[in-house]
């Protein structure tokens, strides 16, 4: 099957997807849809995110279902609410003109009551996530007696963020003489207990392998320190004119830090995580599909469902503990035929982590130098000839003779007059700033010698300090040496009279960072306007922790603490002597 045309599908449905530009189909395509078009049986298929896996459940399903039934037939469960609603989307674009079908999206962060009164219209197709599902099931608003299909998409991703209960109670709910296909981008332990517990002698597919690399990507990395990383960051932008990128970062905090980062230095950049609520963050996903940003900060989780087609850059400013998901990631760019960039910035320390990400995938990734101020201007000038070789039409008209006369310029002469205005800002802002230093990569697996051990332990012991170090070290300038140990004298440090310390319950051994008592301590005193806390020096403990605010926010927080949670636990502060 070369074509779509060959397909049995319904002219009905060839009408839609030929609108839509669909001629060759996918290989997943190629496999999946002649199977649930002549097969009875249950299906595994194993395929990375964007090889086109919507139209290869939805155009065989769409072809055998009965438009006179006015009962559920076809279930789709997926992770999020964006992917959710470009699922309905693609099958309503794919079921254009058949005008008896009905597609509805339930999800969560929208008005159930108007989800309730779309039911009633008696769809024939729901996609929905799980905790919406069992909500409206819950309600009697959802009947699933009559479904025939049953499609668990990125199953590994619905698992991964703690649906495994939701998804059985729901297949309970359906017959068991339906057929469930399950998609998914990696064979987890979880996905094949499911798959075990609930799919019946299923036929598998398997596009490439599961951690499949894309060859039109090109992998590079760039080791900066902790206090080099966003301004090594900025450099790696400005080297990359007329991008269009992905920065995928670890937490919520540091993504929204790096994107403040960004659009305090003039980028168009926005940020997109867990806590922003759910018209900001469709508001932030519909200005970068529109192209009105071009970089968009993000964590894994909130980035699923955000399919995009152009993207020339993904950057780790993180990188994942999962090497599947460094794959992932990637794999955001590179689509369509054309060429990607995958970028990780890393810190010295993390090369361990990094050859593992290397071992497991099999990804060759080239270590870079950060490129100097010099490098950065010569890129813009590429990317100004770039952008204006590209524009092949007028787009406006004006009067020729507003064009003062230019006779006395040769043509080099004027090309280099109008560099200088449009690239004088960067070239003025990088003229005098110090190149970054290129940063040795340490790991103990090469330590060499009594001082390379030293190191090694060095960095051993201050691992969970670098990583975790918050952005007020950063930006109050203290030495976390000057923190812990004191001055060079050896003297104990000197309280700060302007800071209150208190005792905290938790620590390492329930897997407390730094990062997350910073999270902690600004979620706890956030109610004094847009003025956060002053933090000083956190030290956390096997079994508890000690950590220092500013006095006048000590009442707001012990106010505040006893009634939050961290993983499920209680946590309790009290002043410390």
């Amino acid at each position: 099957m070369n074509l779509f045309t060959e397909t049995n599908l319904s002219p009905d449905i060839l009408k839609a997807i030929g609108e839509l530009g669909y001629e060759s189909p996918t290989e997943i395509q190629k496999q999946t849809i002649p199977f649930i078009l002549s097969d009875i049986r249950d299906l595994i298929a194993l395929a990375q995110t964007g090889t086109g896996k919507t139209a290869a459940f939805s155009l065989p399903i769409l072809d055998m279902i009965d438009d006179t039934s006015r009962k559920i037939q076809f279930l789709v469960l997926c992770p999020t609410r964006e992917l959710c609603l470009q699922i309905t989307k693609d099958i309503k674009n794919y079921s254009k003109y058949m005008q008896n079908i009905k597609t509805t999206a339930v999800y969560g962060g929208s008005s159930i009551m108007d989800q309730i009164r779309s039911l009633k219209e008696k769809p024939q197709i729901i996609v929905g996530t799980p905790g919406r599902v069992i909500d409206l099931i819950n309600r009697k608003a959802l009947d699933f007696s009559a479904i025939h299909w049953l499609v668990l998409d990125e199953a590994d991703e619905m698992l991964s963020m703690g649906f495994k209960d939701e998804l059985e109670t729901i297949m309970k709910e359906t017959p068991e003489t339906k057929q469930t296909f399950l998609f998914s981008a990696t064979m987890s332990k979880e996905v094949e207990r499911i798959s075990k517990n609930y799919l019946t002698k299923p036929h598998r597919i398997s596009v490439g392998s599961i951690n499949e690399v894309k060859k039109n990507i090109k992998h590079e990395y760039y080791v900066a320190g902790y206090r080099q990383k966003k301004e090594a960051l900025k450099r790696l932008i400005d080297s990359n004119p007329n991008q269009y990128s992905i920065i995928f970062c670890r937490t919520r905090m540091e993504t929204q830090e790096v994107a403040d980062f960004l659009m305090q230095n003039g980028y168009a950049a926005d940020a997109l995580h867990g806590d922003l609520s759910q018209a900001q963050r469709d508001t932030v996903m519909k200005k970068f599909r529109l192209k009105n940003i071009d970089i968009l900060v993000a964590t894994d989780v909130a980035a699923r469902g955000l399919d995009v087609d152009s993207l020339t850059h993904v950057v780790h400013y993180s990188l994942p503990d999962d090497p599947e998901v460094f794959v992932h990631r990637s794999g955001r760019t590179g689509r369509a035929g054309k060429d990607g960039i995958s970028i990780s910035l890393i810190k010295p320390e993390e090369s361990r982590k990094l050859k593992q990400i290397k071992s497991v995938t099999k990804i060759e990734i080239t270590e870079s130098r950060i490129p100097t101020g010099e490098d950065i201007v010569k890129a813009q000038v590429a990317g100004v000839f770039e952008n204006l070789l590209e524009v092949h039409q007028d787009f406006f008209e004006f009067d020729d003779s507003l064009i003062p006369d230019l006779s006395e310029f040769t043509k080099e002469e004027l090309v280099h007059k109008l560099l200088q205005f449009q690239l004088k800002d960067l070239a003025l802002y990088y003229k005098d700033k110090h190149d970054i230093l290129e940063q040795k990569m340490s790991s103990r697996d090469d330590d060499r010698g009594g001082r390379d051990r030293d190191r090694g332990r060095d960095r051993d012991r201050g691992r969970d300090r670098d990583r975790d170090r918050g952005p007020r070290g950063d930006r109050d300038g203290r030495s976390d040496r000057g923190e812990r140990r004191g001055d060079r004298g050896g003297k104990p440090r000197q309280r700060d009279e302007n800071m209150t310390r208190f005792f905290f319950n938790l620590g390492k051994k329930d897997q407390l960072k730094k990062l997350d008592v910073l999270e902690i301590i600004n979620k706890a005193t956030s109610s004094k306007g847009s003025k956060r806390a002053e933090i000083g020096n956190i030290e956390i403990l096997e079994k508890f922790s000690f950590f220092e605010i500013e006095k006048s926010y000590k009442n707001e927080l012990l106010g505040n603490i006893q009634s939050m949670k961290f993983k499920g636990k209680d946590m309790r502060a009290e002043e410390a002597n």
